[in-house]
């Protein structure tokens, strides 16, 4: 026999190689096939981390898909914990699921600086998107530090540093020099949680100049304010004392004035108080007590007999009415026309007395 084999028999061979294949791809369209209701709904296009000042944002561009409800996401994070000690296992963020929000804040999440991959699939109804991961993992680190916000003032011989908001593990470093001697500048850390960096005895008219960065542990820092530059005049010591003392000096002189007028009350007699407060007596007219007394009438007034006689015995008592008393005598004269002209002159003497 021939030990060269024919031709045909490497492609039978080959040909019998083929079912496996077919069987593979076969096996593969029909996952495809029954998959394709499940993930009918397509995943979001595109994922992005925007972290600045330790503060992780994790953003997707909504899904435009057709769907009669609202569109939700759920996002999930896998960190070196999870990945070695949970066997790989994904973790939910807990504030961002099903959230139709698209974005998620995973600041507090996301609590260590080992790298994290993150994920996130949308969901319409019952039907469920694709995960789309992040194009690669995230680290805090990589965070963006922004120049931080620095007020300074001046509190006696010394300065107050403070900052608008620092990130939560971050530090403010803090560089004061006299001005044109930088070089013998001092540097303070203050840590994210002390609210105002106090610097003390500084020489008093002097001028100071400030500048500050943040920085993390791990090595990140931002890039440096710009110098703010004060002088120490020494005012706000002079108005340290200034309210203690005229608060102290207010209160002495009113009690002194207390003390006095108590003192006065208590041995101070009566009669000694007249001569301060004299009392006036008050007009006869508007006296009660010594009233104004019209004697009989035929002795004031020439009156004939015949009218003396009817009012004799009439008295009047003026007090507070002159005029009506002055009415009464009008008409008590009225019926003695002949007499008119002697009437008249009495009765404007007594007017003028009454006045």
């Amino acid at each position: 026999m021939s030990s060269v084999l024919p031709p045909f028999v490497g492609q039978v061979k080959c040909v019998g190689m083929t079912p496996r294949r077919t069987w593979s791809l076969l096996m593969t369209m029909i996952l495809l096939d029954f998959t394709k209701d499940i993930w009918a709904l397509p995943a979001p296009p595109k994922v992005s981390m925007d972290s600045v000042n330790m503060r992780h944002i994790l953003r997707w561009p909504p899904l435009e898909a057709a769907c009669n409800a609202t569109v939700l996401y759920s996002v999930q994070y896998q960190g070196e914990f999870e990945l070695l000690m949970r066997g790989g296992s994904w973790m939910d963020a807990a504030d961002c699921q099903q959230t139709p929000h698209a974005r998620c804040d995973l600041t507090f999440d996301l609590g260590s600086d080992s790298d994290y991959s993150l994920r996130v699939r949308a969901q319409c109804g019952s039907q469920l998107s694709a995960w789309t991961e992040l194009s690669r993992p995230f680290n805090r680190r990589d965070t963006v530090l922004m120049v931080p916000e620095m007020k300074v003032t001046t509190a006696g011989d010394g300065l107050l540093v403070s900052f608008e908001e620092l990130p939560l593990i971050a530090t403010a470093s803090v560089t004061v020099w006299k001005k044109d001697d930088e070089l013998q500048a001092m540097v303070y850390e203050m840590p994210a949680e002390q609210k105002v960096l106090h610097v003390a005895a500084l020489q008093e008219g002097a001028m100071y100049c400030v500048r500050a960065q943040i920085l993390l542990h791990s090595g990140p820092r931002s890039s440096s304010t710009d110098p703010h530059c004060v002088a120490l005049t020494g005012l706000e010591r002079l108005a340290d004392w200034k309210m203690p003392t005229t608060v102290i000096v207010t209160t002495i002189v009113m009690l002194g004035f207390l003390f006095a007028l108590f003192w006065s009350l208590v041995h101070c007699r009566s009669d000694s108080w007249k001569g301060f407060f004299h009392k006036e007596p008050l007009p006869q007219s508007l006296s009660d007590k010594d009233p104004v007394v019209i004697q009989p009438l035929n002795q004031v007034f020439a009156f004939p007999q015949k009218a003396t006689g009817d009012i004799q015995n009439y008295r009047l008592v003026l007090t507070e009415q002159p005029e009506e008393a002055l009415s009464i005598i009008t008409e008590l004269r009225a019926p003695e026309t002949e007499t008119a002209s002697g009437i008249e002159s009495s009765t404007s003497i007594k007017t003028s007395a009454f006045s």
